[in-house]
């Protein structure tokens, strides 16, 4: 299955990891079971899954407002991702 997957253009160009660096392959480890694994992968793996559960229950289920959930999560969200990138650059490249 990893013969599959899309690779980072910004990698193959600059040769840095994005933000997004990993997503991919924490959701393949997700689906084989590996949940630590996906986190090393990729640690904004749960709260991007919770990201897109309120903002699908947002589409589909009109009466109830999601709007707050929907913003804090995007934020948890940006702040982990930027948080990730930064430890990468700093410990690991």
């Amino acid at each position: 299955m990893e013969d599959y997957m899309i690779p980072c253009m910004n990698k193959k160009l600059f040769g840095v990891e994005c933000m997004g660096c990993g997503t991919q392959r924490a959701i393949w480890l997700l689906l084989q079971g590996d949940f630590v694994g996906a986190f090393k992968m990729f640690p904004a793996i749960y709260t991007l899954i919770a990201f897109f559960i309120v903002l699908l229950l947002h589409f589909f289920h009109k009466g109830k407002n999601y709007n707050k959930a929907i913003m804090i999560l995007g934020i948890t969200n940006g702040v982990i991702m930027i948080a990730n990138y930064i430890y990468k650059i700093l410990f690991i490249y």
